[in-house]
């Protein structure tokens, strides 16, 4: 195994052995770490869910794309232009979807969530929505 795919290796190992737990907690009222993304499929039309880790601020929500931007449920969302986000019990409306890579994205972490995120769920791309909520 090389250097490089350990990462990839740890975060996918941590995310299958806690996706459980995840599924369940993500978008309740004690969990704001968590939240669930609500999204329709572009060629499905169906309305799907993914849970997600988050960082909030008043005015937008950062996820971590530890997968990356090109996976389907964020094409979905950028395709849309918009998605509901549950977090905290609540949901939020977002528009505005864009990648940003992690220069943009560190300013909305505080050191030590950004250094447990890099180091549990290393990236290269995350996620930004805009809320749309009063």
């Amino acid at each position: 195994m090389s250097v490089s795919a350990a990462p990839h290796t740890t975060s996918w190992r941590l995310a299958r052995a806690t996706a459980p737990a995840v599924r369940v907690l993500a978008g309740r009222r004690f969990f704001p770490l968590w939240a669930v993304v609500r999204h329709r499929g572009r060629v499905s039309g169906r309305a799907l869910s993914v849970p997600v880790a988050v960082v909030a601020t008043p005015d937008v929500f950062v996820i971590n794309l530890p997968w990356g931007a090109r996976t389907n449920w964020v094409r979905n969302v950028l395709a849309a232009g918009s998605c509901d986000l549950r977090w905290k019990g609540r949901t939020e409306h977002t528009d505005r979807p864009r990648i940003i890579d992690a220069a943009a994205a560190r300013p909305y972490y505080s050191r030590p969530v950004w250094a447990m995120a890099r180091t549990l769920f290393p990236a290269d791309a995350w996620l930004l929505l805009h809320r749309t909520n009063p």
